[in-house]
């Protein structure tokens, strides 16, 4: 029987988004790292990515924003 192997996860968090994501490799520099959406908030002009992806993305964020809204209304 062999050993099991386990990877070590590390988290970071987004410096423009505040979201935290995992990743199995550790950064050298876990300050420069962003996600993929704030990246393209940053360059919006290298948005190269299909028109549907594009709404996808955009209503995503709706409805992340009426949530929280309707969240601290209450």
């Amino acid at each position: 029987m062999s050993k099991k192997k386990i990877k070590k996860i590390y988290k970071y968090e987004c410096n423009v988004t505040g979201e935290t994501f995992k990743t199995t490799s550790e950064a050298p520099s876990p300050g420069d790292l962003m996600t993929v959406s704030a990246y393209y908030q940053m360059h919006p002009e290298l948005d190269d990515r299909p028109v549907d992806v594009k709404i996808k993305v955009k209503q995503e964020e709706e409805t992340a924003a009426e949530l929280k809204a309707a969240l601290l209304s209450e």
